[in-house]
């Protein structure tokens, strides 16, 4: 069972910065596309970031285009989410996710981690 365990979450005043990780315990990490979802308190998930298993070009919600960073460090089997200039709107559970090349659908996923940003 493919395990992904993300960490970096916690409460930061807007204009913080905070960046997320996902640990996935699966050396076929480096076929997967990874992607960062998050779910603000009585709303819908939505895929925040992606990066496809070469690194390509990421995906961005066009809301956090210019803030939010994505990468992975395939040796580390970890995905990054680096998030500036957070606002208020950016609080949710932030989930990382996998898809194994070829499945065309999030496969596997974390238990996510809270982002609180205060204004």
């Amino acid at each position: 069972q493919v395990q992904l365990v993300e960490s970096g979450g916690g409460s930061v005043e807007a204009g913080g910065s905070l960046r997320l990780s996902c640990v996935v315990s699966e050396r076929t990490f480096t076929t997967y596309t990874m992607g960062w979802f998050r779910q603000p308190p009585g709303k819908e998930r939505d895929l925040v970031a992606s990066i496809t298993w070469s690194a390509g070009t990421p995906y961005y919600l066009d809301s956090v285009k210019g803030r939010f960073i994505i990468s992975r460090d395939n040796a580390k089997n970890t995905v990054y989410l680096q998030m500036n200039s957070l606002k208020p709107e950016d609080t949710a559970l932030y989930y990382c996710a996998a898809e194994p090349r070829g499945w065309g659908r999030y496969t596997y996923w974390g238990q996510g981690t809270q982002v609180t940003v205060s204004s």
